[in-house]
């Protein structure tokens, strides 16, 4: 199973409101590991098994959690706008993170739900300007997931799917301008891509390719890096390699976009870049960088308890603005 950057966020939030003590319940996939109550319609997701469909998935899974709604207080929304069409059918507020939009095509269901939406940008670069939002909360990590290493390894690293829009090729011409030697990982998500711009370079000394990354050898590539690669073609909402990436103490060079000049301090856990030049040119200044800020940065940004102490907050002035309602008991 590949990693799943708005699960991880669900399962980092749930996890951190129960060691605060919380009474939560997690509506995922009956498969899933959680230390919070967890209901489930389906067994496994359809990502994981090709022979179910995808609609009648996902119909299941959020009609499970809105027959039962009048059992909480309050619920946070992980997926999408479609759960929004339930939101005036039921008595506790809904708050929604956007982790993105995968069109402008699907912004008119959120501006339909304005007035009682509760939407948490995930950056304020990815606000759009048509919605109202009640926060901007950044997605955190567990610190105790990625291994502080002061002394990197003589690497740059691309970590993410494979696509254009990630800059894989643009990597690859940095670390041969540089001379140094470069590290990819990730899912091959657009094979032409791969076989045409990506594969022809790779010779398993000088640009190795190494394939998906789980938790472990992620913690590892990451922390031995000299520098992260973060070559964007698009406005990335968050980028959780790079927080996880200044997390291990890694420096990151980003093309200046999206969010990029939300999660990176310029010239001190990383530098912002416009193209191919200034990423190659900024690689000799990377030793000026300190890895033990770039650590520093992103737990006090980018850690689990700062996300969850957000939220908390998000959840107490939703609270203070709904009308009173006695939720029935839970069975």
């Amino acid at each position: 199973m590949h990693y799943g950057p708005w699960e991880q966020i669900a399962s980092n939030v749930t996890e951190g409101l129960v060691r605060r003590g919380l009474d939560v319940t997690l509506f995922a996939t009956a498969n899933s590991i959680t230390n919070a109550k967890l209901k489930a319609v389906c067994e496994k997701g359809y990502e994981e098994d090709y022979s179910l469909d995808a609609k009648v998935q996902e119909c299941m899974h959020i009609s499970m959690l809105m027959e039962e709604a009048d059992k909480f207080d309050i619920i946070h929304n992980h997926f999408d706008f479609h759960p929004l069409t339930y939101s005036r059918l039921i008595p506790p507020p809904m708050v929604t993170t956007i982790h993105g939009f995968s069109s402008e095509k699907i912004v008119p269901v959120f501006e339909l739900y304005n007035d009682i939406g509760h939407y948490v940008a995930i950056s304020d670069s990815n606000r759009h300007p048509d919605l109202q939002y009640a926060a901007t909360v950044y997605n955190g990590i567990n610190p105790e997931h990625f291994d502080f290493k002061e002394t990197p390894g003589d690497y740059l690293l691309f970590f993410g799917r494979i696509h254009p829009h990630k800059g894989t090729h643009d990597a690859i011409a940095i670390a041969q301008r540089t001379g140094m030697r470069l590290i990819i990982a990730g899912i091959i998500q657009h094979k032409e891509y791969f076989k045409e711009q990506v594969e022809p370079h790779i010779d398993g000394d000088r640009i190795q390719y190494v394939g998906p990354a789980g938790p472990e050898e992620r913690r590892r590539l990451l922390g031995n890096a000299f520098a992260l690669l973060h070559c964007i073609h698009f406005d990335e909402p968050f980028g959780m390699s790079v927080a996880e990436s200044m997390m291990c103490g890694t420096p990151v060079i980003a093309y200046n976009r999206g969010s990029m000049p939300e999660l990176i301090r310029a010239g001190e856990t990383g530098f912002l870049v416009r193209d191919v030049d200034e990423a190659a040119a900024s690689v000799a200044d990377i030793t000026s960088l300190d890895r033990r800020q770039c650590r520093q940065w992103a737990e006090s940004r980018f850690s689990v308890d700062r996300m969850v102490d957000d939220y908390i907050q998000v959840y107490k002035q939703v609270l203070e603005k709904t009308p009173p309602y006695e939720p029935r008991a839970r069975m």
